[in-house]
Formats: C-alpha cells, structure tokens, sequence
C-alpha cells in the first residue's frame, strides 16, 4: 500500500512539473514560432499532430478510444477549453510579449475559484486556499505593474486585453466542465479525452486558418529551422505532455489546486525572456516572482501536510 501511495505521489509530482514549468515555457516557444507561422496554422498544426499521435498511442494500448460518450464530451471541452484560450494566446502573441500574456493568463485561478459553485464552501473555507490566491493575486499585480510602466499597456487596443479576459474565462469554465465530467465518468480515459480535445481544437483553427487564408502567406521553404524546432517543442512537451498531465490532475485533484500552474507560468515565461530574449528584470519583477512562488506553496502546503499523515 505504501509503494502504491509512493508511487502515486510522485506521479502528480511529475505531472505538476510539466504544468509548472514545461507549460510556462511554452509562452516563450509560442512566441518564437509566430515569427514564421501564423497564429491559426501554428494551432492547426500544433494540435492536429499531438492529438493523432496520442490518440493513436491510447489505440495502441487498448483503450475503446471510439467511445461515443468520449468523443461527445470531448468535443465540448476541445472547443471551450483548448480552441478559444489558445486562439487567443496566439492572436495576443502577435501583438504583446508573452511575458504579459501570460500574467494576465494567471487570472485564471481566480475565475476557477469564482465560477466553481459546487465548491465555494470548501474553497473560501480552507485559509489555505485564500491565502495563496491573495498572494498570487498581489503578486501578479506588481508584475502587471511592471509590465504597465515599461510597455506602456495604456497604448494597447482595449480589445486585445478583453479578448484575453475572455480567454481565461472560456478555459476557466472549460476546466470545471472536464473535471466535473471526470468526476461522474471516473472510468473514462484521461490521455484519449485530451486526444480527442486535441483533434477538435486542431479543426477549428484549420477551418479559421484556411477561411483566413493564412496558407497563401507563407512557404515551407522559409520556415526557419528555429521556429520548427519551437512547433515540435510545442507538439512534444506542450500538448502530449503537459497538456495530458493538466487533463490527468483534473482527474485526481482540485481544480482551484491545478490551476495554480497560471501562477507559475509568468514566472517561467519571464525567466526564459530575460535569459534567451535578452529581457530586463527589475526590483518589482523579483517581487512578484517571490509572492507567486509563495502563494504556490500555500495553496498546495494542505496536500502536502495529508500527504505526510
């Protein structure tokens, strides 16, 4: 029983990690892949890949990965949880870096917390829960400070930052819907549900991309090596793994707890622009990574503590 509860621990450990960091990386990625490519194609073929290449792994292990259940639910999912927010990740890429794109992706736990009715009681019960969120809070007010005195976001079209309100929002309400759905179907495949997610996602940005015309911009032949790097980076870590483990954790733990992986991800994401991109970090940015990280920690010191019991 002890190697079972082991070896469980270190799979939601893992599975975190993938979300924490190898998620918040993918902003960066993201952002270097749009130099060729264009945000709809890049999401068309991102997840296309991703959700063949692991539904067919899912096939291959014997899961009834047809199942008409599955497949329906899943449509639902992929449309509300991975098409909207990531269309609108990428769209707010072209135009802002994806520092503050993903500072303001952090507002998601918050919608979680207030959209999730069934658990109010026992959210805003747990001081644990509180606190972390109003220390990530804070925290990513002081980086979105940051971010308002350098890149002078006053500038921005008030569209852009609606469209990302409204993205967090749409995965929000994705997130709840597949958690709750994995609640009743506890016998459903998790990786073969994030294909399918996957597939859906993917023929929604083709129908936009061909509609957009976004193949007739570009050729294969000028796709720098670099930004197919960043794409495969993005299939690989991105999609098959991160993606999955996200879906996985919805399945095993709080959603309010899974989503503090958009705490961390301004974190990585201003890590990896301050040391690939050349980016400037400042007293303000030190601080608001310290809350973030802080917050982290208390919302997930709970588990840890039943954990050790």
């Amino acid at each position: 029983m002890l190697n079972k509860i082991d070896k469980k621990s270190i799979q939601i450990i893992f599975a975190y990690f993938l979300i924490y960091v190898v998620w918040g990386s993918t902003y960066y990625f993201i952002g270097y892949a749009l130099n060729d490519f264009p945000p709809f194609l890049l999401g068309a073929v991102r997840f296309s890949i991703a959700g063949v290449l692991l539904l067919a792994w899912r096939y291959y292990k014997g899961v009834n990965v047809f199942e008409k259940s599955l497949v329906k639910k899943s449509a639902v999912s992929g449309l509300v949880l991975l098409f909207i927010d990531m269309a609108v990740i990428m769209l707010a890429q072209s135009y802002v870096t994806s520092s503050l794109v993903a500072i303001i992706a952090s507002s998601t736990t918050i919608w979680i917390l207030l959209l999730d009715f069934p658990m109010w009681k026992k959210n805003f019960k747990n001081p644990f829960t509180i606190g972390g969120i109003v220390l990530g809070f804070l925290g990513v007010l002081l980086l979105y400070l940051e971010q308002y005195l350098n890149e002078n976001i006053a500038d921005i079209h008030n569209i852009g930052i609606y469209i990302l309100i409204f993205g967090c929002i749409s995965w929000a309400l994705g997130t709840l819907y597949t958690k709750y759905f994995s609640m009743r179907e506890t016998s459903t495949d998790a990786f073969a549900g994030a294909a399918w997610q996957m597939i859906f996602a993917s023929i929604m940005f083709w129908i936009f991309s061909t509609s957009l015309g976004e193949m007739k911009t570009i050729e294969a032949k000028e796709i720098s090596i670099s930004s197919w790097a960043a794409v495969v980076y993005l299939i690989i870590f991105g999609s098959i793994f991160a993606y999955t483990a996200y879906i996985w954790l919805l399945k095993v733990r709080p959603a309010a707890e899974v989503a503090t992986h958009a705490y961390v991800n301004p974190v990585i994401a201003i890590i990896l622009g301050v040391s690939l991109g050349n980016e400037l970090v400042t007293g303000i940015q030190i601080g608001g990574l310290v809350l973030i990280l802080a917050s982290v920690t208390l919302v997930q010191l709970n588990k840890l503590r039943l954990v050790r019991k």
